[in-house]
């Protein structure tokens, strides 16, 4: 989404307390006597009656939004073969903290991200090399023509905590000094039908079992389609640094993620994804993948 929902949903909170709230401190009980005075029966002016009856719903889906849980659509293959394209799932708001809506200012500190999490953020930007230092996309000094700028919820999965030491070469992964391991299942299965399959399956895309640390996850490797950055770059050392963290894709040749652009702050942080509650996989592709309705995200 390029726009933020939780802003537009307490903007309307706002503006629909203010109109009820000052209507009944100032203005309802003249009007109410001046319409009994008359023997009129009283009904609220149009534009009171909407914010009252809309503030309570707009405010309980605010808060579930916002301290609960909340839905994203998954619209790339860059967490395949977790996640797929067209999966609804649900993030918990509350894993690392209750943060203000819109704002996203930690209030309540919970817990911090684990390695293996696969959490939701608000994509920091591309880090660009000027002058000798790292300025985000959304800097005016930074020209890079192909830098994204913030602007949207992104997922993947947490690599690197702030002080690990992060090694990436190909298809190894090491952390801490030590290589990550994974056991290879076989090719990957999909529709060729779907473009993101059709992709996957003429790459000659395998499934792998990834062991990164106690969490078991699946990953897709496909080294014809792309070569992935390797850390250290000019964009990512080594070592992760303090109030951030290094996340990456499942689909590890194709997922642009913290490899090209950098860390991620705790501060861009929007929660843990931990279940799918519905799979769409398109007209004539599929519909609804009723096998993966449920499935609890690893």
């Amino acid at each position: 989404m390029d726009f933020d929902f939780s802003a537009i949903l307490l903007g309307l909170t706002v503006v629909f307390g203010v109109i009820w709230g000052l209507d009944r401190l100032f203005l309802y009980k003249q009007r109410k006597a001046r319409l009994d005075a008359a023997g009129s029966e009283y009904h609220d002016p149009v534009v009171v009656d909407w914010s009252r009856s809309l503030f309570p719903v707009v405010l309980v889906v605010l808060l579930l939004r916002s301290f609960v849980a909340e839905p994203f659509r998954i619209p790339s293959g860059s967490m395949m073969p977790t996640l797929d394209v067209g999966d609804f799932i649900l993030v918990n708001k509350f894993a690392y903290g209750l943060r203000l809506p819109a704002f996203n200012n930690k209030v309540i500190s919970l817990g911090e991200p684990k390695r293996g999490d696969v959490v939701v953020f608000r994509f920091p930007g591309y880090l660009c090399p000027v002058d000798g230092k790292l300025v985000r996309s959304g800097d005016m000094s930074c020209n890079d023509p192909n830098a994204p700028v913030p602007s949207q919820n992104w997922i993947k999965r947490v690599i690197g905590l702030p002080g690990d030491t992060i090694d990436v070469h190909g298809d190894e992964l090491l952390v801490n000094g030590e290589r990550v391991t994974a056991d290879r299942i076989g090719p990957y299965v999909g529709n060729p039908q779907r473009t993101v399959d059709q992709i996957m399956l003429n790459m000659g895309a395998t499934v792998w079992t990834e062991h990164l640390g106690s969490v078991n996850h699946m990953i897709a490797r496909m080294p014809a389609y792309n070569t992935p950055n390797s850390i250290p770059n000019d964009r990512v050392p080594s070592k992760v640094p303090a109030g951030c963290y290094l996340v990456m894709g499942d689909n590890r040749n194709d997922s642009l993620d913290g490899r090209w652009w950098g860390c991620m702050p705790e501060q861009n942080l929007a929660g843990k994804a931990f279940l799918i509650w519905m799979s769409w996989k398109g007209w004539g592709t599929g519909g609804v993948d009723f096998s993966r309705i449920g499935t609890v995200i690893h």
